[in-house]
């Protein structure tokens, strides 16, 4: 659990240094310079975001960045866009364009090389369960499921519906912060968000752990 705990020290951060620095008024600036670039702000964000998780670079700060950027609805609606764009790419790389490649590269880390035998054993389960347990870096596990029997859109539908709710919690969460420090006023609303799909999410991954310990695959 520790990324929920890294997001709440990000946006305590956050909210300490915008009344420092008064960020308040600049960040209510930039979100409404990115709306009056119409569709070419969000477009440019999901083609920056889906280049990122090709090339292996960690997504996190772009998916902050969006709460802040276009706000919840908009925010999670373009993240979760962009990482199954970027999932999907990923896996289809590893299937069908480089895959000798990818397999040696990831043949050197252990737990990936577990991969393929927990997806044989639990098959979609285990899509599911990696995407809400982030047991292995999300990168990696893009291109490490195309090395399995896993069917493409099996994939990119568990993939993307276990993947949401984590984005909600981080875009939700962030936007909840920068409405606090522009409006000076608590969103109450989007904290109760926040508030449930954590809730939500340690529920599911206590059931996803609990699955598939009864099949004897501890994770």
């Amino acid at each position: 659990m520790w990324r929920p705990i890294l997001l709440i020290a990000f946006i305590v951060a956050i909210f300490i240094l915008a009344f420092v620095f008064g960020a308040g008024e600049k960040l209510g600036a930039l979100r409404e310079w990115i709306q009056s670039l119409g569709a070419l702000g969000p477009a440019a964000f999901v083609g920056l975001y889906v280049l990122g998780v090709v090339a292996g670079i960690p997504g996190s700060a772009l998916t902050v960045a969006a709460g802040g950027l276009f706000g919840s609805l908009l925010g999670v609606i373009l993240v979760s866009l962009a990482s199954t764009i970027g999932a999907s790419f990923s896996f289809l790389i590893a299937r069908y364009f480089a895959r000798d490649a990818i397999a040696g590269w990831l043949s050197k880390r252990e737990k990936i090389k577990k991969l393929d035998s927990m997806t044989e054993e639990h098959g979609v389960m285990m899509v599911a369960v990696l995407r809400l347990i982030p047991i292995f870096p999300f990168n990696l596990l893009n291109y490490g499921f195309g090395l399995t029997r896993i069917p493409f859109w099996t994939y990119v539908f568990w993939s993307w519906l276990c993947m949401l709710p984590g984005t909600v919690l981080y875009v939700v969460g962030v936007d909840a912060v920068i409405q606090l420090i522009i409006q000076r006023k608590v969103p109450w609303i989007l904290f109760g968000v926040v508030a449930g799909v954590g809730v939500l999410l340690a529920v599911l991954v206590k059931f996803a752990r609990g699955k598939i310990k009864e099949k004897g695959q501890g994770v």
